[in-house]
Parts: C-alpha cells; sequence; structure tokens
C-alpha cells in the first residue's frame, strides 16, 4: 500500500517533491525609486503605482541560507534583474540568514516582520517541508507569508567529487544498498527536508530504506559542496542549477539528475535518474514571498512588477545563465498551488514516516 501510494505520489505532475513537483537558495544590485506623477514622461519598465506611494524605500530580500546555494542565487538575480529593469527604483539588497534550512528565519519573519512591506524572501520546497516533517519542524509556512510568485522550476541531482570512484547511479546505490551506512551523503537542508528527500529518492526508488541512510545537513547548498569538496561527505544531494559552476571547474561529477529529460548548458550530458533504471523525478519550484499582512497596494505592486521582470530580456538572460526554467505563477495562483503541494507532501511524508 505504502508502495503504491509513494508511486502514484512521486509522479503527479507539478509536484514539489519526489516524483512530480516538490519542488534548495546575498548583497544584491541597486535600484531606484518607482516612476511617481513627477516621472511619468521617463521611460521606465516600472508598474504603475496609481495611487499608492508604495514602493518609497529601499528593499530587502532575504535567502534564508547561506550563500552558494539556490536561495542565495535566487535572490541575487532578483535583485540584479529589478535593478538592471529599473522596475524598482529605490536600492536593493540581499540577506543570508542561515539556520535549520530555513526554520530560523521564518520564525523570526512570521512572528517580527508581519507587516514588513520592504522585506521579501525566496523559498522553495522547505517552506511546505519544514511544517509538515517531524525532526527539526517549525510551525510556520507558507500560510504565515503572502506568497507573491512562481518563477523558476529546477530538478534535483545526486553528484559527487570529481575524484570519487562513482561514474554513474546503479553503482553508487548498489554499494548503498549493500551496506546503507557506508557512504555519508550531504545536504544544505536538515533532515526532512528538500535536499534530504532529493538525496533519499532514488535509493528508495531502488529498494533501500530511506530511514538507514546517513545524512548529514548544512546550512546551504554551498556549506554542502564544502563538505563534498573536503572529503566530508561521499555523496550531494541537491538542485541541478547550483553545481553548475563546480562542474565547469572539474570539481565534481553529477551522477544523475531527477528531470523527465537531460538538462541543457554544463549539464546537457548528465543522464537523468531514469535512464538509469530508477524511476525518479524531482521537480524543485522557486518562488519569492512578503509577509503575512502585506498592504494590498504593495502586494498589487508586485503583482505587476514581477510579471514584468519576468518577461524582460535581462531575467531571461538570468534564467539561461543558472540553468533553471522559468516557471512563473502569480500571487493568487501561486497560493492556490501551494495548498494543493501541501496536501501531496504529507500524504509523501506520511508514508516515508517522516510526518510529525
Amino acid at each position: 500500500m505504502i508502495k503504491q501510494m509513494l508511486e502514484k505520489s512521486w509522479k503527479v505532475a507539478s509536484i514539489i517533491v519526489l516524483a512530480a513537483s516538490l519542488a534548495a537558495c546575498g548583497s544584491g544590485g541597486g535600484a531606484k525609486q518607482a516612476a511617481t506623477g513627477a516621472d511619468k514622461g521617463k521611460d521606465t519598465a516600472a508598474p504603475a503605482a496609481s495611487s499608492s506611494k508604495y514602493p518609497e524605500k529601499p528593499l530587502g530580500i532575504v535567502a534564508p541560507s547561506g550563500a552558494g546555494g539556490g536561495w542565495d542565487m535566487t535572490a541575487r538575480t532578483i535583485a540584479k534583474v529589478l535593478g538592471e529593469t529599473k522596475i524598482y527604483e529605490k536600492p536593493v539588497s540581499v540577506e543570508n540568514k542561515p539556520g535549520g534550512g530555513g526554520t530560523v528565519f521564518m520564525a523570526e519573519y512570521a512572528t517580527k516582520d508581519v507587516k514588513d512591506n520592504y522585506k521579501l524572501f525566496v523559498s522553495s520546497p522547505p517552506i511546505l517541508i519544514n511544517n509538515i516533517k517531524k525532526e527539526g519542524n517549525t510551525p510556520y509556512g507558507f500560510k504565515d507569508t503572502t506568497p507573491l510568485a512562481q518563477l523558476t522550476k529546477d530538478y534535483g541531482a545526486i553528484a559527487v567529487a570529481a575524484n570519487s570512484k562513482y561514474n554513474d547511479l546503479k553503482s553508487l546505490l548498489a554499494d548503498m544498498k549493500a551496506d546503507p551506512t557506508k557512504l555519508t551523503v550531504a545536504g544544505g537542508s536538515a533532515p526532512g527536508s528538500m535536499d534530504h528527500v532529493v538525496a533519499i529518492l532514488p535509493a528508495f526508488k531502488y529498494g533501500i530504506d530511506p530511514k538507514k541512510i546517513k545524512y548529514v545537513s548544512y546550512d546551504g547548498g554551498g556549506e554542502a559542496v564544502t563538505a563534498l569538496l573536503g572529503g566530508n561527505a561521499d555523496v550531494l544531494g541537491t538542485d541541478a542549477s547550483s553545481l553548475d559552476q563546480y562542474v565547469k571547474a572539474g570539481k565534481i561529477k553529477i551522477l544523475a539528475v531527477a528531470a523527465p529529460q537531460r538538462l541543457g548548458g554544463s549539464l546537457k550530458d548528465v543522464p537523468t535518474m531514469k535512464e538509469q533504471g530508477v524511476d525518479a523525478e524531482f521537480l524543485i519550484w522557486r518562488g519569492i514571498f512578503g509577509p503575512k499582512e502585506m498592504s494590498a497596494d504593495a502586494k498589487k505592486y508586485w503583482d505587476d512588477a514581477l510579471k514584468k521582470m519576468v518577461e524582460s530580456d535581462q531575467w531571461k538572460k538570468e534564467v539561461q545563465a543558472n540553468n533553471w526554467e522559468t516557471d512563473y505563477k502569480k500571487s493568487d495562483d501561486f497560493k492556490t498551488y501551494l495548498t494543493q503541494q501541501e496536501t501531496q507532501i504529507k500524504d509523501i511524508m506520511t508514508a516515508l514516516g517522516m510526518q510529525k
């Protein structure tokens, strides 16, 4: 029964986790104030603020992790494009706030910043998983925020250091099945969270008890890669796009991506898990959020501004450079999507015995 439940859950299209859509992370570019009545003659991409005075102050975007991972890259890209396009015309900064795979930041944001229209943050499936999982969970989730937009999709990946003896996923899983405690698996999020699920998904599909896998968590993908390169871990489970720079530098090998087909760019030669006989997919969405009590005018502003951003040439260039895919959903649609995914993730975490 559990196996059937998982088989069904992993394959739901556009899900955040396992086989469908589970969908891993600061100093940003400057910008100038959005157009007001006195500036109407200027050629600007900024959305009209109508009778509202928002935005009037600099913007801060938080990446709830250390530098170098998917959240950090996403936050920096948003800040860069908002500045380059002048969509947001005041300064935009990015701040890293690591801890507990995003749980430390959420505890502060959901209690102290509930009305701060000028503090946004980026997240992905962990905002759902951390609220549902048994170990290291948080009482705060997406319902304690204002979801503003889903922006991109990415895929999970399994990687090893360049000097590793493993060159394909099946040989790694064969050794792991023989002795699940033999290998140390690293991830940039807490046990039961996104990188953990990315790492155990192919193992589970290969018939390995996920509870026996030796998983070590780090604050962000950057720290997890450092552990891998330093010999403190044998395997890494994370998002594919954050590994691009390390692949180009010849520091790591990606054994498989959890995508329906091969990715492009520097990862074009990396086989999918399915190509190697492991029936697993893992889609990772990333989005941007505001405070729970965000004002109506600020929410309207960001609905317009973020749509303009993802349609800009600057954004498309960055998406291609980072091996992402744009997967835009406006605020209301994003909120509906998150509600659906929450139910599906509860089913998956329950089946794995990881629910709280």
